[in-house]
């Protein structure tokens, strides 16, 4: 086993958003470390839309932060409340990043997923919007009330230049260059040899070389854990198509059933991106295409396939290696869980570093091994959740996902739901509960969505009813009034509109950093 070793000079592998997100992360946190980029122009990025998680923008704006003025100029992101599902047997539902179901009314005595068994919508303002293309309220000035219960759209390319610049400013070092060769040694690895005959040496390597894992799983051999019980996609076809003028933003990322998986549709200012996830036991290359482009006639660009394995390496920190984002493990994009989890691992590194003054030792990379490894079993548990239960479809691929999908780490979970309902108390049957990325919101939100039926089912009086719908009218009614993503982007990109990233700027509950048009 690696002894302790000081920290005063780290390599990063890999320029794609893992790599920056890391060398930021810990350049900024860490500054009195030397922090250097080592990438490849020859391999690029993969440059695809790409979802987000809230844990992107508290990563971002709080734990880093980066100003939302530069971001929003630089990026020039789209908002996404959630994620529209046309899944189960309801024709659809929203599941939102504010917590719906995980919560209640003061007025009424059992929490909200009691009242939605059959009418699932508006249970909250954000749920409301969603329901009416809307993103955002109005502020009393008629100026959009931006809450933090969201996430982005983001064009791929546009965030790793802006990264890159946001990593210069902070002081991070950069070398193009390829590497031929990674050297091992007693610690882990000794240096990486570059093409060009350089020698690159550094305390610790973080590896961020996407799905190749030159250093954590090629040259250190980690044994990697496959999640093939529990998702069984492993490829995806991947198109898209410009956004006509009159073609609404639509703030949410969409997820339909397909017949031997399912496709995404990610929304852009200017394009739309999408793709169909699936299983290639089920259904072939030329299948898939096929189904597709039928489903979606407006593709006019030639569709790309991506091939990908789920699953983990069995440790991201192994001796003088620490992994980020796809050199860790990849899952199929359902939850847009990719830089979430990139954000906590960069934050993980971080804090390692910090509660060891930078002299991390064995007991330090178990805690990071622990924290990392727990949390891509929960985005497994998680998506594997959603094939269970999808009785939307009666394809063979369906069948043996409804039949086959390993589910057993929420077995507890599932015997308390079945007996009592959508109660919050679930979240301690939940694994790693405290821990757990989705929380029960996640959980509730998919079992009411479709329609996962428990043994006694609760029967509101008359009154406790009427008190409901007087709450859903009022999320009804404000939704109604909100604003479109047209709308507010034009705000927001108004060279008067002003971000006040002040952390004790007086705001509401809900919204501590509140914004105007000056």
């Amino acid at each position: 086993m690696v002894a302790a070793f000081m920290v005063k000079n780290i390599l990063v592998l890999g320029g794609g958003s893992a790599g920056l997100l890391a060398a930021i992360s810990i350049k900024i946190k860490v500054p009195q470390v030397h922090v250097r980029v080592v990438r490849s122009k020859e391999i690029g990025i993969i440059g695809v839309g790409e979802g987000t998680t809230p844990g992107f923008n508290r990563h971002v704006f709080d734990f880093l932060g980066i100003r939302r003025a530069a971001f929003y100029k630089r990026v020039r992101p789209v908002w996404k409340l959630g994620i529209r599902f046309l899944w189960g047997p309801r024709e659809r539902f929203d599941y939102t990043f504010f917590q719906q179901l995980d919560s209640g009314y003061s007025d009424l005595p059992k929490p909200n997923g009691y009242y939605c068994e059959e009418e699932f919508s508006d249970v909250h303002l954000s749920s409301a919007l969603m329901n009416r293309d809307r993103v955002w309220a109005r502020q009393p000035n008629g100026a959009p009330n931006v809450q933090e219960w969201h996430g982005f759209h983001l064009e791929n390319t546009m965030l790793v230049d802006a990264l890159e610049q946001i990593a210069r400013e902070s002081g991070v070092e950069f070398t193009d260059a390829t590497v031929r060769h990674a050297e091992r040694g007693p610690a882990g690895i000794a240096a990486l040899h570059l093409e060009d005959g350089r020698s690159l040496t550094a305390d610790l390597f973080v590896d961020a070389s996407g799905f190749r894992s030159e250093l954590l799983g090629k040259a250190l051999e980690t044994p990697f854990q496959s999640f093939e019980k529990a998702l069984f996609c492993d490829r995806a076809v991947v198109a898209g198509w410009d956004r006509e003028p009159d073609e609404p933003i639509l703030p949410f990322t969409t997820a339909e059933t397909m017949d031997a998986g399912w496709a995404w549709k990610i929304e852009h200012e200017e394009i739309i991106n999408r793709g169909y996830v699936y299983s290639s036991a089920h259904i072939s290359d030329d299948e898939a295409c096929a189904e597709f482009l039928r489903k979606n006639p407006r593709i006019k660009r030639e569709p790309r396939i991506v091939k990908f394995r789920s699953g983990s390496y069995r440790e991201v920190w192994r001796e003088n290696v620490v992994a980020v984002g796809n050199a860790t493990g990849f899952v199929e994009p359902l939850e847009a869980s990719a830089l979430m989890v990139i954000c906590s691992q960069c934050e993980t590194i971080v804090q390692t570093l910090l509660h060891s003054d930078r002299h991390v030792g064995p007991s330090m990379r178990r805690f990071a091994n622990r924290h990392l490894t727990r949390q891509w079993e929960n985005v497994r548990d998680f998506l594997a959740f959603h094939y269970k239960f999808n009785t939307r479809l009666n394809t063979p691929f369906w069948q043996h996902a409804r039949a086959e999908t390993d589910i057993s780490p929420l077995d507890e979970m599932m015997a308390m739901y079945f007996e009592n309902g959508p109660t919050g108390l679930l979240r301690y049957a939940l694994p790693n509960g405290p821990e757990n990325d989705f929380g029960i919101e996640g959980y509730l939100v998919m079992l009411l969505g479709m329609k996962v039926p428990w043994r006694h089912n609760y029967a509101a009086s008359q009154d406790e009813h009427r008190r409901w719908l007087a709450h859903v009218a009022r999320n009804r009614r404000e939704a109604r009034a909100g604003l479109t993503v047209e709308e507010s982007l034009r705000y927001v990109h108004d060279p008067r509109w002003t971000w006040n990233d002040d952390p004790a700027f007086p705001g509401t509950s809900a919204a501590p950093r509140q914004q105007a048009l000056v």
